[in-house]
């Protein structure tokens, strides 16, 4: 099986291009993310505060997460039987994403179901620790970012679309913070593997962006677009 590793910060479009990508390539899309980003939602829900272990831990077994696929080939995460696909994009679960994140026992918890599709399939798998600790061994990591201000830009569109009205400057605030905690954490710091090559996206468009990262993965795979 091959693997390709894309790591990056908050914003910096992980999802939408190693999505995009899969499709190319017509590997599986595993968003690890939306992993994380379940289990905080579980707790905002239960009115939790997310940076307490004596409250998420004894949570986890009592959660049914599961990770399938539309007729579309879409990654969708369900929680306890409901599609949450959408309530776990909200801004609110960002932190309480990042706050569960931080703590070695959710990720624990979470590494053989990320680790079990590789093993089962030809994987783009994104993340923050994915290069670096999930698959160390994979065929191909790619460090993705871009600056602050084009990420938040990036993200503060994304929000409008979806009719949140935030203003940029929270959404950049948000992001700052979210930086901070991400590389900051004890358990899996983000951090680009000493092994990846580092893509900075600030000056690109998605295509262009998507372009270079497809040509990372034929260069260090020989695997040529499937489409």
């Amino acid at each position: 099986m091959i693997s390709v590793a894309i790591d990056g910060p908050s914003g910096a479009g992980k999802s939408t291009i190693s999505r995009c990508a899969a499709k190319v390539f017509g590997f599986i899309y595993v968003d690890t993310g939306a992993l994380y980003r379940t289990i905080g939602l579980a707790a905002f829900r239960r009115g939790y505060d997310t940076k307490d272990k004596s409250l998420i831990l004894p949570m986890l077994p009592e959660l049914n997460i599961e990770l399938k696929y539309n007729e579309n080939g879409e990654q969708r995460m369900y929680l306890d039987g409901e599609d949450v696909s959408s309530d776990i994009r909200l801004p609110e679960i960002s932190m309480c994403a990042s706050n569960v994140s931080a703590m070695q026992e959710v990720r624990n918890f979470l590494t053989d179901m990320q680790r079990g599709m590789a093993k089962k399939y030809n994987v783009i798998m994104d993340g923050r620790d994915i290069g670096t600790v999930i698959l160390p061994d994979a065929d191909v990591k790619i460090f993705l970012t871009a600056s602050l201000e084009a990420r938040a830009m990036r993200r503060y569109k994304e929000l409008l679309e979806k009719g949140v009205n935030d203003s940029f400057e929270e959404v950049m605030e948000d992001m700052k913070m979210r930086d901070y905690q991400d590389t900051n954490r004890a358990a899996a710091p983000l951090a680009a593997a000493v092994d990846a090559v580092t893509l900075d996206t600030s000056d690109y468009d998605f295509d262009e962006s998507l372009r270079r990262v497809c040509g990372i993965i034929s260069e260090k795979t020989g695997i040529k677009a499937a489409n």
